[in-house]
C-alpha cells in the first residue's frame, strides 16, 4: 500500500513544490525545436552558397598580397628591378659555316680554312644586308647547343629570347656536358674568336638528329643597357661518334690523301682494291689518270660504279687543292708545262709557245 501510494503521489506531482518549475523549464517546447531546426538549415544553406565564392576570392587576395609585397621589395632594391629588352637591329652572327662532318672529341672549326677558328661578329641589320658594328662597352657571350630544327619557318630570322632558350639542348642524364671547352668569352670591338670547343655526345638521340650551335648575350657592359641583341645560330649539322672518324672523307681532299678519302670509294671496299691493283693509291694518282685517260679509269672501276656515282666521286676529287707547283715534260721537239694532275697549261713546240686552246688538233693529241 505504501509503495502504491508513492507511485500515485509521483504520477501527480504537486505544482507548488519548488522543484516542479525547474523540471518544466528544462524540457524544450515543440516551437523551440522547430525554430532551432530552421536555424541550422539556414546556416547549412548559407555555408554551401558561400563556399565556392570563398574558394575563388581567397587565392586571389593572397596572390594580390604577394604581388604588392614583391613590388615593394623590388622598389626597395633597385638592383633587382627587371627591365624589358628593347627591340633593336643588332644581332650576332657566325662569320663562316662549320667544317663537316663533326665528330665527338674533335675540335669544332670553320670550314674551308684549314682548321681556322670560328669568329662571332656583331652586325647592324637596319640597312641593306648585315653591316659590322661595335658598341662602346664589352659584351659577354655564351655558347649553347640548340636543337637542329630551330629556328622554325615562323621565326627563321627573328625569334624571341624565350623561343631561343626553349630550344637549348642539355646533356643526357649521366653524361658529361654536351659541349665543352671555352664557352664564355668577352666581345670587344664587335668581334671575338671562338676558342677550342668539342662535343662529347653524338646527335642521334634527339628527334631532329641534328644540332646547331648558338651564341647568346648574357651581359652588356655593366648591365646599364636594355637593348636586345639577337642570338647567332649556325647551320644544322650531325655529330657522329669519334669511332667513325678514321673512315671519314676529306673536304676538300689533299693530293696526298689515300684514294678512299673520296666519296663512293670505301676504305676496305672493292673500288679501292681495284684502283690499288693498278697503282692508283692517292687522290693525285686518281686525278692524273682521270685527266689523261678517263675511259681507262672507268674500266678499272668496273660496272659497279654507275655514271651517277662517278660524277659524285670525280666532282669531290676536283675540289682538291692543287697548289701553285707546275711540272715539265720534255720530248724531241716539245716542252709541256703541266699541273700536278697532268692538265696541260702550255706547250712549246718547235720553239713556238702555244697556250692550250691554240694547239692544233694533231699536236694536242
Amino acid at each position: 500500500m505504501a509503495a502504491a501510494k508513492r507511485v500515485l503521489d509521483n504520477s501527480n506531482p504537486d505544482t507548488n513544490q519548488p522543484n516542479y518549475k525547474r523540471m518544466r523549464s528544462t524540457t524544450p517546447s515543440f516551437a523551440s525545436v522547430i525554430k532551432e531546426a530552421m536555424k541550422a538549415n539556414f546556416l547549412e544553406n548559407l555555408s554551401s552558397a558561400l563556399e565556392p565564392m570563398l574558394r575563388r576570392v581567397i587565392p586571389e587576395e593572397v596572390e594580390n598580397g604577394l604581388r604588392r609585397y614583391s613590388c615593394r621589395s623590388l622598389a626597395r632594391s633597385p638592383s633587382l628591378r627587371i627591365k624589358a629588352l628593347e627591340p633593336s637591329n643588332l644581332r650576332l652572327i657566325f662569320n663562316k659555316k662549320l667544317s663537316q662532318p663533326i665528330f665527338t672529341g674533335s675540335k669544332v672549326v670553320a670550314g674551308g680554312d684549314d682548321g681556322q677558328s670560328l669568329q662571332i661578329l656583331l652586325v647592324d641589320t637596319s640597312g641593306e644586308g648585315m653591316v659590322p658594328t661595335t658598341l662602346p662597352y664589352p659584351i659577354k657571350v655564351e655558347l649553347v647547343v640548340l636543337n637542329g630544327d630551330f629556328p622554325s619557318g615562323d621565326t627563321e630570322t627573328n625569334w624571341s629570347r624565350e623561343e631561343f632558350d626553349k630550344h637549348v639542348v642539355k646533356e643526357r642524364t649521366g653524361k658529361r656536358p654536351l659541349l665543352t671547352g671555352e664557352l664564355n668569352f668577352t666581345m670587344r670591338d664587335g668581334v671575338v674568336s671562338v676558342g677550342e670547343i668539342e662535343f662529347t655526345d653524338n646527335s642521334s638521340w634527339i628527334r631532329s638528329r641534328k644540332f646547331r650551335i648558338g651564341a647568346k648575350v648574357v651581359q652588356i657592359g655593366n648591365n646599364q643597357t636594355t637593348v636586345r641583341i639577337t642570338e647567332a645560330v649556325t647551320e644544322s649539322f650531325v655529330v657522329k661518334d669519334h669511332r667513325g672518324e678514321s673512315y671519314k672523307k676529306h673536304y676538300p681532299p689533299a693530293l696526298g690523301d689515300e684514294v678512299w678519302r673520296l666519296e663512293k670509294i670505301g676504305k676496305d671496299g672493292t673500288f679501292r682494291k681495284k684502283l690499288s691493283s693498278k697503282g692508283i693509291n692517292t687522290v693525285q694518282d686518281f686525278l692524273k689518270l682521270a685527266t689523261i685517260d678517263t675511259p681507262q679509269i672507268r674500266t678499272i672501276l668496273g660496272t659497279g660504279m654507275s655514271d651517277k656515282m662517278w660524277e659524285v666521286t670525280y666532282k669531290h676529287a676536283k675540289t682538291c687543292e692543287m697548289g701553285s707547283k707546275l711540272f715539265m715534260a720534255r720530248g724531241p721537239n716539245y716542252v709541256l708545262i703541266l699541273t700536278p694532275i697532268c692538265q696541260l697549261v702550255r706547250a712549246v713546240i718547235d720553239g713556238q709557245i702555244y697556250p692550250t686552246h691554240d694547239l692544233p688538233g694533231i699536236q694536242k693529241v
